[in-house]
């Protein structure tokens, strides 16, 4: 995997941990570790949602951010 940013669908989470898997959208299932879903500043995710995976240049997912749709 490269390290450009990644998008996928929110399969599981746990609020307790903080940690939970991404299914890509090429339908690679992909872990995240609550520290990257503590820099995200989210309080919480839903199964389902759109997320963007952010890397650091190792490849490990450093932060998780919410998809949004922009009005033209």
């Amino acid at each position: 995997m490269n390290a450009s940013p990644r998008q996928g669908t929110v399969s599981s989470f746990d609020e307790a941990s903080g940690a939970g898997t991404v299914l890509l959208d090429d339908g690679t299932a992909l872990d995240f570790p609550a520290s990257a879903f503590t820099s995200s500043g989210l309080r919480l995710l839903r199964l389902g949602q759109r997320v963007r995976l952010e890397r650091d240049g190792d490849g490990s997912i450093s932060k998780i951010t919410i998809l949004t749709l922009l009005q033209p």
